[in-house]
């Protein structure tokens, strides 16, 4: 069973963390969830990750704020820069010596990006190895939602009206009528070719955990965001990028352009998927995670990160940049 603990920001935000494995394990993988999501899209990781590496890893998940079972924020910390922060704050509280590898899926991967930017230092003396799932290093520079570009444009000019409207709707959460209206529209959105019945439900009920403030306020964030610089930095690191060739939201360009910045990422591209590849496709997730694992698990000891020694205390939680 995993332990379940909680993480207080500075700004009094509190963070729900679920870890599974020991304390000193010899690694721990962070696993990031996307926007709207919580910890429980990656479920499906969980138990692969024991099967295969039993206590030689720590496994922790975590509710971003204003997601799941966190709490809420104010409007102005709902950016990415203030997630990569909390990422920080993360690695210190729960995985505070030893490597990491960080696995971030759609907003997750760009909370990963944002860590890496804002905190260079603390990054490269913790981090041993990196999974990129359906995300993207370019904002919205390749979001079409599989339409024309004409449409697509009108699509995002209003999203990003409703996002604004909602971000200002503080910590009530979507009605669950409403979402259960909107389950085949977030299936079409989110979902390639197949979609088990449960994930949609699972994604529902995350939907409906997460905050209209957090549904609206991180999206311009998102939007904007574009680190193929940082990425160029890591190159040294193992690293694997996988996306659907059906994802609407961050499509195969997007990791190409990640796996372009990054030489030694292992970049797969699962055919009839589509944003949701730890449901969809888990086998070929399950393998690239083992994969980055085995290499941190193999470097030298001697050679492996140690501790948050780099930049020294987190710097900047609690305040957006």
């Amino acid at each position: 069973m995993p332990e379940h603990l909680e993480v207080r920001l500075p700004d009094d935000v509190r963070l729900h963390v679920d870890a599974s494995g020991p304390a000193d394990a010899e690694v721990t993988a962070i696993l990031l969830h996307g926007w709207t999501l919580d910890g429980r899209s990656w479920h499906r990781q969980l138990d692969d990750v024991r099967e295969r590496f039993g206590d030689r890893v720590r496994v922790v998940t975590y509710d971003a704020r204003g997601h799941g079972r966190s709490s809420c924020m104010a409007l102005r910390t709902a950016t990415l820069a203030q997630l990569g922060d909390d990422l920080a704050a993360v690695v210190d509280e729960v995985a505070p010596t030893g490597p990491v590898v960080l696995v971030g899926h759609s907003m997750g991967g760009m909370t990963v990006m944002e860590y890496a930017h804002r905190h260079p230092g603390h990054f490269a003396a913790r981090v041993a190895g990196l999974v990129f799932v359906s995300t993207t290093a370019e904002g919205h520079t390749h979001t079409v939602y599989g339409l024309s570009p004409r449409i697509a444009r009108l699509i995002r000019l209003a999203e990003t009206t409703g996002a604004g409207v909602l971000a200002r709707c503080g910590s009530w959460r979507p009605p669950h009528a409403l979402l259960r209206a909107l389950r085949p529209s977030i299936r079409w959105m989110l979902f390639g070719d197949r979609c088990d019945p449960a994930d949609i439900r699972l994604v529902t009920s995350a939907v409906a955990h997460a905050s209209l403030r957090s549904i609206g306020g991180f999206r311009a964030s998102i939007g904007a965001q574009h680190r193929l610089d940082t990425l160029t930095e890591l190159a040294h690191l193992p690293a694997a990028a996988l996306v659907g060739d059906r994802d609407r939201l961050t499509p195969p360009p997007c990791a190409e352009s990640i796996a372009g910045a990054l030489p030694t990422t292992e970049l797969t591209v699962c055919p009839g998927a589509g944003h949701m590849l730890m449901m969809e496709r888990p086998d070929e997730v399950n393998g690239a995670l083992a994969a980055v694992l085995r290499q941190a698990l193999d470097r030298p000891a001697a050679e492996r990160p140690l501790s948050g020694a780099g930049d020294g205390p987190v710097a900047g939680v609690g305040t957006p940049g």
